[in-house]
Order: structure tokens, then C-alpha cells, then sequence
């Protein structure tokens, strides 16, 4: 029998998205030109779609962009109140 350690198998540089649902509160890196960190998940697939929280401006991103470009889960959708704490 062979035991292989799953970390040889998944390359360094791969990114892993977080679990998303639909109706999620994320937080980007980058602020949004209308001030704000937080988005909302409104499309799941092989794009994400998102929708600022302030100014309701929607965009799609790939999978691979927005694992990179993701901070935290802020709020998951089933959840009342805020997993992270505002700065």
C-alpha cells in the first residue's frame, strides 16, 4: 500500500477560494472608488459575481482573481452577525 501526502500533490502557488454561498459579505484588498471594502456574492459559477455594498455597482471576476484578491469572509449568508470586526 502507498500513502502519498496531499500537499506534494497541490502545487505552492495555488490560491484556494474560500467557501461561498450566495448572499456572502466578502472584503477585497483594494478599496472601491466609492469607499468601500465590502461586497456582496450574487452569482456563483465559474465567474463570481459581486455587488458593492455602498454603491450596488455589480462585476464579474474569475475564480483564480478573486481568491487573490480576497481578504475575508465577513458575513456568510445563513449567519446574523459579522464574523470579522470592522476596522
Amino acid at each position: 500500500m502507498i500513502l502519498l501526502d496531499v500537499k506534494l500533490l497541490i502545487p505552492a502557488n495555488i490560491i484556494m477560494l474560500p467557501e461561498l454561498n450566495l448572499n456572502d459579505i466578502i472584503r477585497l484588498r483594494k478599496i472601491h472608488p466609492c469607499g468601500s471594502y465590502e461586497w456582496k456574492v450574487v452569482r456563483l459559477g465559474a465567474d463570481i459575481g459581486l455587488e458593492c455594498v455602498t454603491c450596488q455597482r455589480r462585476v464579474l471576476l474569475p475564480r483564480r482573481k478573486l481568491a487573490r484578491r480576497i481578504k475575508a469572509v465577513v458575513q456568510h449568508s445563513g449567519d446574523n452577525a459579522p464574523t470579522a470586526k470592522h476596522p
